[in-house]
């Protein structure tokens, strides 16, 4: 018992990471309603975002700045933490295009849900 609460204590961020990946591809899957899907589409993004800059942490790292000669420190990579402000950006623009697409849907056609949007589609 006491090995696996010190699995759990020392990869709670990937535990944390595959449980909002599930949350988010379960709502991309199973929900009908177009804004739940955005919102699953939103969480998996997250998910993502946190297991990659997950990867960048060091212990016992610092910024990476000039130190005085003589003095040797351990850096943190910032490259995952740019990449991953450039995609939280895409991810912004991306949930506000598609949610532009559902209210365009939804005026046109009065349904924000895939059945209904199946059946009209079928309709016509």
């Amino acid at each position: 018992m006491e090995n696996l609460l010190a699995f759990i204590a020392t990869r709670y961020i990937y535990i944390m990471t595959i449980i909002l990946m599930m949350i988010g591809l379960y709502a991309l899957i199973a929900k009908k309603n177009l804004v739940k899907k955005v919102i699953g589409l939103n969480i998996f993004q997250t998910a993502i975002f946190l297991f990659y800059i997950s990867f960048s942490d060091v212990d016992g790292g610092t910024a990476p700045i000039f130190l005085p000669d003589g003095v040797s420190a351990t850096y943190v990579n910032p490259i995952p933490h740019v990449l991953i402000l450039t995609a939280i950006v895409v991810g912004l623009a991306i949930t506000a295009v598609a949610l532009a697409i559902v209210v365009g849907i939804y005026e046109e056609y009065q349904v924000t849900g895939e059945d209904g949007l199946q059946e009209v589609m079928k309709r016509q």
